[in-house]
């Protein structure tokens, strides 16, 4: 398929934010790791407003993929049968109950972890949504897999987590920091876990159709010479990412490198020696390698109609 740069920003975007507020939500249930009301209230409410800007800028990054951004609204009608339907009404959902809890912690008011539950339903839902999306789509194998809805919600939870530890650098959260540096340690090993899972299953797919299928005829020897016609159309440009098997293996090697280890050893570094820089460097790395995985997972998915239409003559 050929990745739309405003989808990899959205998913990406959306996810870090779904992730960090997890980690804000998840340090309320447990305890607010030794912080004074004031400090608490400062981690909670920029944590509510860097993951509320993170959400916004995935939903304006979407309105690039719409031919008519003006009639954005008519993409919720579907929602009975359309995951991405789903998605569209999940997302401003999610927003609003960010600005609700954010808002809940500035104003010293009770009732935040309430308000953070329905929050977390809300996140959870997005996740499934987002996923399904492309899980749903069944001729495309690579994505057609219960995979694809864990590492969507394994990925945000670690970039959200990689965020969180640098955002309580930020705050002076020492405390925290450790426990979101170990956390995130640990979510990026499973996702390196689960990542590289899928990439084994997609490795071994092997395609359900041919060029016999693909044209009905079952003669043993058919040799493709043309796409069927002269010039470009909207099935190679959208269905094809046109770039070379060498080319898939250097950005897989790239996000594999800047997702998982690199972060890591930001993060032991940064803690060990109490460097803000380091642990802040850590998520941005993290977010540049998930920019090339997520161009990777849409790249990845061979589109049938691809064994008709690449052959130019």
């Amino acid at each position: 398929m050929q990745p739309a740069f405003s989808v990899i920003f959205l998913t990406t975007l959306m996810g870090a934010a779904q992730g960090l507020f997890l980690a804000l939500f998840g340090t309320e249930l447990v305890g607010l790791g030794g912080l004074t009301p004031q400090e608490s209230r400062y981690l909670f409410v920029t944590g509510s407003a860097v993951a509320l800007v993170l959400a916004s800028l995935g939903l304006l990054a979407s309105f690039f993929h719409l031919g008519h951004p003006e009639r954005a609204w008519r993409s919720a009608a579907m929602w009975r049968t359309s995951w991405l339907s789903r998605e569209v009404i999940a997302l401003p959902v999610f927003m609003v109950g960010l600005l609700a809890y954010g808002a809940a912690h500035l104003l010293g008011l009770n009732g935040t972890r309430a308000i953070g539950g329905l929050v977390a339903l809300a996140c959870l839902a997005l996740f499934v949504c987002t996923a399904m999306i492309y899980a749903s789509v069944r001729f495309l194998q690579e994505w057609a897999s219960a995979l694809t809805l864990v590492n969507y919600f394994m990925l945000g939870c670690t970039s959200g987590l990689t965020l969180a530890t640098g955002l309580a650098a930020l705050t002076g959260a020492s405390a925290l920091m450790v426990v979101y540096a170990w956390a995130a340690g640990l979510f990026t090993v499973l996702s390196f876990v689960t990542r590289g899972a899928s990439l084994i299953r997609n490795a071994r797919l092997k395609p359900k159709s041919n060029l016999q299928s693909a044209i009905g005829i079952k003669h043993p020897r058919i040799v493709q010479k043309a796409q069927g016609f002269m010039g470009g159309s909207f099935n190679t440009r959208e269905f094809f990412h046109g770039r070379t098997a060498g080319f898939l293996r250097m950005i897989k090697w790239t996000f594999l490198l800047l997702v998982f280890p690199v972060p890591v050893v930001c993060l032991a570094l940064g803690v060990a020696g109490s460097s803000t820089p380091l642990l802040v460097t850590a998520f941005l790395l993290q977010y540049l390698g998930l920019l090339a995985e997520r161009w990777f997972f849409f790249a990845q998915a061979n589109h049938p109609q691809n064994l008709y239409y690449q052959t130019i003559s």
